[in-house]
């Protein structure tokens, strides 16, 4: 099989299900490093007959990652967590992992190396996962020079864990509490573009060792974005300012409750800054992939959380 023998860590997660088929379809063959093989198994389809494999992986233990990066000449990092619960820390997978990942990849002899990182990354930042995702790029720097970092805003698409989280809050809840009113300016991506990037980036030596900031072309505030929700979903919710003081107390509580939190403290204060493209670094249009609109994609998949399941709009 021609193309070239591609890892990918957390291939199994959002943005690897919707790159996976991709590079299967230019004649790669993909290994997904995964913790659980099964989580991967749907992705197998996407390509031949032995094409796509699900490979056990925990990306804590050198072992295991040097027996992923066995062989490969690409070497893809999508691992990261939005929230930490137990052993799944921000430390653990944004920084140690990716160190990890980095010298095991250069160690193999691996061509390439692409790291997701996440727009508004720095050291100094207020929030643990901003900085965590900071010194990840760092230590992949170090590790592997010349290695690739992406740094892309909010993701969205139609199994994102952005507007279908909002859209299931916001069909239930009367009232949701806005941190400082929801003032925090974001730069959605569509994951679609986002693996078009990745393929580019791939095919194009020139294009290869760079930091790139992967961003929508709108820009809106958080509130503006749940106000979209809401026309999307024709549904009614009280956005109620709360000093972000109080919504921190309220997300620390939130933590406390089993299962993923709607909130977490950390959350808050990534809420507080602004998550745009500082324009230092080039971004999707550099890599000849027209940023697509919010409004081109949400309103469809968004559709289902409207009274009736969107079906009486459908068949009035």
């Amino acid at each position: 099989m021609s193309g070239h023998l591609i890892t990918i860590f957390g291939g199994s997660g959002f943005i690897g299900r919707h790159l996976v088929g991709r590079l299967a379809a230019k004649g790669h063959q993909i290994r997904l490093a995964v913790r659980d093989p099964e989580s991967a198994s749907h992705l197998i389809t996407q390509g031949a007959v032995g094409q796509i494999v699900g490979f056990k992986t925990n990306v804590r233990d050198q072992r295991s990652v040097d027996r992923a990066v066995a062989g490969a000449d690409i070497v893809i990092n999508l691992v990261g967590v939005l929230y930490e619960k137990g052993a799944q820390n921000f430390g653990r997978l944004h920084v140690d992992a990716a160190e990890r990942i980095a010298a095991a990849a250069k160690a193999a002899g691996a061509r390439q190396l692409i790291h997701m990182s996440a727009l508004g990354a720095r050291k100094d930042h207020e929030a643990a996962y901003a900085r965590s995702k900071a010194v990840g790029e760092e230590l992949v720097a170090k590790e592997f020079p010349g290695a690739t970092i992406l740094r892309p805003s909010v993701v969205f698409g139609c199994d994102d864990d952005f507007f279908n989280r909002f859209a299931t809050i916001l069909s239930l809840a009367p009232v949701f509490p806005l941190a400082d009113g929801g003032k925090m300016k974001m730069q959605p991506v569509w994951v679609e573009d986002l693996a078009d990037a990745i393929v580019r980036v791939i095919e194009t030596p020139a294009e290869q060792g760079k930091i790139w900031e992967l961003t929508g072309p709108d820009i809106y505030s958080f509130k503006e974005l749940l106000e979209k929700v809401l026309e999307f979903t024709g549904r009614k919710c009280l956005l109620l300012p709360v000093p972000s003081g109080v919504m921190s107390i309220m997300a620390s509580l939130m933590a406390l409750a089993p299962g993923r939190p709607p909130l977490t403290a950390d959350q808050v204060k990534l809420l507080q800054e602004d998550n745009v493209a500082s324009g230092d670094f080039p971004n999707l249009q550099d890599l000849g992939v027209q940023p697509t609109t919010i409004d081109a994609v949400v309103p469809e998949y968004l559709r289902r959380y409207r009274r009736g399941g969107g079906l009486n709009s459908i068949t009035a």
